[in-house]
């Protein structure tokens, strides 16, 4: 029988719908999106404006105006030859997940994950991308590596979804060593759920320790089955007694992830960039938002393994082969980022910024293109009349972040990293604190930076999928940049 609070709750929900509804046509046609572009939303000095879904002036076969650069120009340079060649091939089918139960998702190469790309430092990276038969359309994201705008895989923004029997070919320089993901940027709330994704790891130039053991620990969710690389079992590492294994742990699910273990272990790199003298994490767990990734280092006992484990149903048995050790349960402390390590200088100057915004998270009542329902506003708004952050190449931007919701928001920002300055007022301590996806908890407020440096127009999001397709979404875009392409149109491109 539902308590009293959940009677109001329900009464609440039904007279907010009700009043929207009762504002008639007028209210109804105003949030009806139909075909639109991004370059219709939001105004001026991080404030949106009000475009009633309209294509904007670089719509759909617009052509582009003296001064302006479409985003299909902002490319790798197109006459350099590939260094890494792969093509992977999308399939509408179902995954056999080994240790669990066969589900219906999606494949690359007929595998889920697909399969891992692994290049050095500097390398030009070509992916042919064949959709084979994923019906609605499909795309490949490359999540943390700051490629050329054109490369970024987002449909409707920096190209249209690719149809069952087409191809697309993304190339991009790995500037940045470390650990990364891709996944398709087309209806990804399903499409990532359904296992279109795959690790991408890039090795440093010269790597600074030789004989080191690298794995990869990628954590999906399949059809409620808790997996590590596909599998829905634990795995062993064979190292010898005092040998390092780095362990790169990607985040693909929704939530955050936990890793812990009974014996000291460091953090060596939050979402691909390394952490200045990182030290022994013992009696703490490290949280990854989704779509994050950490490095951490795990060192061979002299006997038996150490068990580290990995978002909580999962773990890594490092050491002897054949023996094991002990589950331990999740410490209850975390291990805080914002002063992990040592202070190193940045490479830009944060104190000064040529633009600053905010981006506030909430929620309200209200319709989005027809549906009634609560959802989440950008500094008051919801979407599409949410936020348009401008900037100039060379810019330095300045962001607080602040969550006045009841629910963590992992916020992802495409095409650049941001240095965590502060949270709730308190400055950095530690090592410079450098990710792509940030967890914001409720209640909490970040400020964050970043250079402006990669021209295009970027998704500013929430990695919770389900969360973007409700509205926390917006986007940062480069001064003099244009899109042809357009969402729900002929395509059918739909992101989100």
């Amino acid at each position: 029988m539902p308590s009293r609070r959940d009677l109001v709750r329900c009464a609440v929900v039904g007279v907010a719908v009700t009043t929207a509804l009762g504002a008639g046509v007028l209210a109804w046609s105003s949030t009806l999106l139909g075909e639109y572009s991004v370059m219709a939303m939001g105004g001026g000095h991080g404030h949106a404006g009000h475009d009633d879904g309209a294509i904007g002036a670089a719509g759909a076969g617009a052509s582009v105006a003296p001064g302006e650069v479409s985003v299909t120009s902002l490319t790798a340079d197109p006459g350099r030859p590939a260094d890494v060649r792969v093509e992977l091939v999308a399939r509408q089918q179902a995954i056999d997940v080994p240790g669990g139960h066969a589900v219906e998702g999606y494949t690359l190469n007929g595998t889920s994950p697909g399969p891992e790309i692994r290049a050095r430092q500097g390398d030009l990276v070509e992916v042919a991308f064949v959709n084979e038969s994923v019906t609605a359309g499909a795309t490949l994201h490359w999540h943390g590596i700051d490629v050329p705008n054109a490369a970024d895989g987002v449909a409707g923004i920096t190209q249209d979804a690719v149809p069952v029997g087409g191809r697309h070919m993304y190339r991009f320089e790995a500037t940045d060593a470390g650990t990364y993901w891709y996944h398709s940027h087309q209806v990804s709330h399903e499409q990532v759920k359904g296992g279109l994704l795959g690790a991408i790891v890039i090795d440093p130039a010269h790597p600074a320790v030789a004989g080191d053991l690298d794995v990869t620990a990628l954590l999906h969710v399949y059809g409620g089955q808790h997996t590590l690389n596909g599998r829905a079992e634990d795995e062993q590492v064979a190292a010898e007694p005092g040998a390092t294994v780095r362990v790169r742990v990607i985040n693909t699910d929704q939530g955050t992830a936990a890793v812990w273990s009974a014996i000291p272990f460091r953090v060596l790199a939050t979402d691909g960039h390394e952490v200045n003298a990182p030290t022994d994490v013992d009696g703490q767990r490290l949280l990854i938002p989704a779509g994050g990734r950490a490095d951490v280092a795990v060192q061979a006992p002299p006997r038996g393994t150490a068990r580290l484990h990995v978002g909580g149903a999962r773990s890594i048995e490092i050491g002897e082969p054949g023996s094991s050790a002990p589950r331990i349960p999740q410490p209850s402390r975390t291990l805080d980022l914002l002063a992990y390590g040592d202070p190193t200088p940045l490479e830009f100057e944060a104190s000064s910024p040529d633009r600053s915004y905010d981006y506030v998270v909430a929620r309200r009542f209200g319709i989005i293109d027809g549906r009634p329902g609560n959802f989440w506003t950008i500094n008051g708004r919801m979407f599409p009349d949410v936020p348009m952050f401008h900037v100039r190449e060379g810019d330095v931007v300045a962001m607080r972040i602040v969550n006045e919701s009841g629910e963590v928001h992992p916020m992802h920002l495409h095409g650049h990293h941001i240095v965590v300055l502060s949270r709730d007022g308190v400055a950095a301590a530690g090592s410079p604190w450098i990710v792509d996806s940030l967890d914001v908890h409720p209640g909490e407020s970040y400020e964050i930076a970043f250079v402006a440096d990669n021209p295009g127009i970027w998704s500013d999001h929430c990695h919770t999928l389900p969360h973007a397709v409700d509205g926390l979404i917006a986007h940062v875009m480069y001064e003099g940049v244009t899109t042809p392409f357009t969402i729900n149109g002929e395509a059918g491109n739909q992101p989100e």
